[in-house]
């Protein structure tokens, strides 16, 4: 009986395992699939085996990423260039319904296409952040940023080993910061009466001409009257002001830049309010409406500390301030002028404080220049770092102003008409739509070269003039690589220009052209403290003295 119960259990084995459960079932399939890995001779597992099948796999994700990532990248920006339309086509519906001259046939309405577009017309503000806070989100690139603060860590221990060597004693009187921003309360009244004047004169001018335009009989005699008022202030009050401030007092440089690009700032933020809301009264007052669109005083104040130059009634808000992220930004900005105090001290004071000791040649100038480019570069970099993104982006927190897109990937541009574009878009907006769409306008769209060499010229001119004030002397190196080189490579590195080579070559013009501006500039800075004239003339004035100074020590 026992034989029989073993043999009919044994004859039964293959048939309950088919039909066993689900358990026996998985234990069997992972078995199976576990075959590949043991040996057929002792069972032990083939480790070289399954390294060489996870190497494969991990070959084949590689192979699979860029093509992955590409596919992603279009279907995003098909995504974002749809969502742009729809906008696009939901404010001009929106401006259709509300402006009712837009409310004509298909044939006005290209003829009146090339007219002045209303506010609502130009620069669309969204709530996102700035580029360099979502890079630094990714290991890989915050890794950048310790690499550029080690670097500011080596400065700061070579300056103290050789001042302790030089001196015997460790020297932390950073006396150039303190020579650079020297006389600082004659900078901060002067900021006040900038700030006051530019918040009063433009808007209470403007209100007075707003609340008696539609019941004038001699709209275009007041309205001519109110905008040279406005100019005379442009030019009087905000233009030559401040410049003699700057220059009757003697200011050093930094003094000098805090108080040109302020006044810069507000004379560009005064024409964006006067520019913006002009158009609205008009409009009212063609439609005889009994209500006068004038901004709130507050709306208007909010506009002069905002970081923006193109002027709106409302911006995208965040709803709270993040007190941390302002001053982590504001640290940031201190930690950057620390960092071109020692570039200085390092990199262009030592070689440069003795250069006119040695005749100026040719050679002499290569070598200054190529010399020139590491510290030009990192300048670069840290007017960047320091201005567009940390200053910007801590008032724009303090404001909850929530549009931080105050530049783009200029980076990886591959022409310079995308880097002029993307470097600067606070600027670049400004420019764009007040005198680029105002000259095409005003002169018509056959005329866009010409608009574009004005805006280029505008540009040189407005960078040169904040030099020469600041610095003190006259010399148009600036001006040149902006007016010569500037426009040919706008036309050569166009934006038909595509891949990698294009990016460098523009990064290699870029490095270039600021070893020539450091270069040169300090070389008429030195020329101007150890060779300086008596009774100069207007040649003089004109001419770079670096040229013919020459001291014998």
């Amino acid at each position: 009986m026992v034989g029989e119960d073993y043999t009919s259990v044994r004859h039964r084995q293959p048939g309950s395992t088919a039909h066993g459960t689900p358990e026996k079932n998985e234990m069997q399939k992972r078995s199976e699939a576990e075959k590949p890995f043991q040996n057929s001779s002792n069972g032990w597992v083939d480790v070289d085996h399954g390294i060489t099948k996870k190497m494969q796999l991990i070959a084949e994700a590689e192979e699979l990423k860029p093509a992955f990532m590409k596919e992603v990248d279009s279907h995003f920006t098909e995504l974002v260039n749809r969502l742009i339309a729809k906008a696009v086509l939901l404010e001009s519906s929106t401006a259709t319904s509300t402006f009712p001259a837009a409310t004509c046939s298909e044939r006005d309405l290209h003829k009146t296409k090339g007219l002045r577009a209303p506010p609502e017309h130009g620069k669309l503000f969204t709530a996102r952040r700035s580029l360099l806070d979502e890079l630094f989100e990714v290991n890989h690139i915050r890794t950048i940023y310790h690499m550029f603060i080690a670097l500011l860590i080596l400065f700061i221990l070579s300056t103290l080993v050789v001042d302790f060597i030089d001196e015997g004693r460790l020297v932390l009187e950073f006396d150039l910061l303190v020579f650079a921003f020297g006389k600082f309360p004659v900078v901060i009244s002067t900021w006040l009466c900038m700030f006051l004047s530019t918040f009063i004169l433009p808007y209470g001018l403007f209100l007075q001409w707003a609340q008696g335009h539609g019941c004038s009989s001699h709209r275009k005699i007041r309205s001519l009257l109110f905008g040279t008022l406005f100019m005379l202030f442009q030019t009087i009050g905000l233009g030559l002001g401040p410049t003699y401030v700057a220059v009757s007092y003697s200011l050093p440089p930094a003094s000098r830049f805090v108080i040109i690009l302020e006044q810069v700032r507000l004379i560009m933020k005064a024409y964006s309010f006067i520019r913006e809301n002009v158009p609205r009264v008009l409009a009212s007052a063609k439609e005889k409406s009994s209500t006068i669109p004038v901004p709130q005083v507050t709306q208007y104040l909010y506009f002069l500390f905002a970081p923006t130059l193109i002027y709106r009634d409302n911006y995208p808000r965040n709803p709270v301030i993040r007190w941390g992220y302002v001053a982590t930004k504001f640290a940031q900005v201190i930690g950057s002028l620390f960092y071109a105090y020692y570039i200085f001290v390092r990199l262009c004071i030592p070689p440069f404080r003795n250069i006119s000791q040695e005749p100026f040649n040719l050679r002499g100038l290569v070598l200054c220049i190529f010399n020139s480019i590491l510290p030009g570069v990192l300048i670069l970099f840290l007017v960047f770092f320091a201005f567009l993104h940390c200053w910007l982006n801590a008032f724009a927190e303090m404001l909850r102003f929530a549009d931080r897109m105050f530049y783009k990937d200029w980076w990886n541009s591959t022409s310079y008409a995308n880097y002029y574009r993307t470097w600067n878009v606070v600027v670049h907006d400004w420019l764009y739509y007040y005198a680029y769409r105002d000259f095409l306008w005003f002169f018509g769209k056959k005329f866009k070269a010409a608009a574009m060499l004005s805006v280029f010229a505008v540009s040189a001119a407005v960078h040169e003039y904040v030099l020469v004030v600041c610095f003190g002397y006259f010399y148009p190196v600036l001006f040149c690589l902006f007016m010569c080189f500037g426009m040919i490579f706008n036309f050569i590195l166009n934006d038909r220009r595509k891949g990698p080579i294009w990016n460098v070559i523009m990064w290699t013009s870029l490095f270039l052209g600021q070893g020539v501006i450091i270069c040169l500039y300090s070389q008429e800075w030195y020329a101007h403290q150890y060779c300086p004239l008596k009774n100069p003339t207007f040649l003089d004035y004109v001419k770079p003295r670096s040229w013919d100074c020459h001291i014998q020590i």
